[in-house]
């Protein structure tokens, strides 16, 4: 397998809400919500990167296309890295996503590696790192 990662889709609970906490709120390109001609099939697609979308799927639509009995989520199952190029914009990005309405489980600080960084919850729960590495380039 070639490491491509073209969708990462994130399960939610109501489809409306978290549409605006992406699209209104932390500002990503959308074209709404598609797909509700089809049962189980209403989803949202935000642009990323060139090549990288996130979708927002209910999990109940998710359950019945894996298969698999849907279950309780826990938000330490994974996270979302958001890197940025300074300091500055670690905070100006978390500060978004609390005007939109996200958690701060964590707010902004300087981290034990030497870079700086916090975390922000979704309206589902999902956590998002946001972080400045001074390491790594960003665009």
């Amino acid at each position: 397998m070639k490491p491509r990662i073209t969708v990462i889709t994130l399960g939610v609970d109501d489809l409306e809400r978290s549409l605006r906490f992406y699209r209104d709120g932390l500002g990503l390109s959308t074209e709404g919500i598609v797909g509700t001609e089809f049962e189980h099939g209403a989803v949202a697609f935000f642009d990323l990167q060139s090549g990288v979308r996130l979708a927002i799927w209910q999990r109940k639509d998710i359950a019945h296309d894996t298969k698999l009995p849907q279950g309780a989520h826990s938000p330490t199952e994974f996270t979302l890295g958001h890197n940025v190029s300074s300091r500055e914009e670690v905070d100006a990005v978390m500060e978004q996503a609390k005007q939109a309405g996200a958690a701060i489980p964590v707010p902004a600080h300087d981290t034990f590696w030497g870079g700086y960084a916090g975390y922000f919850q979704d309206p589902d729960g999902h956590v998002w790192e946001v972080v400045w590495n001074p390491q790594w380039e960003t665009e």
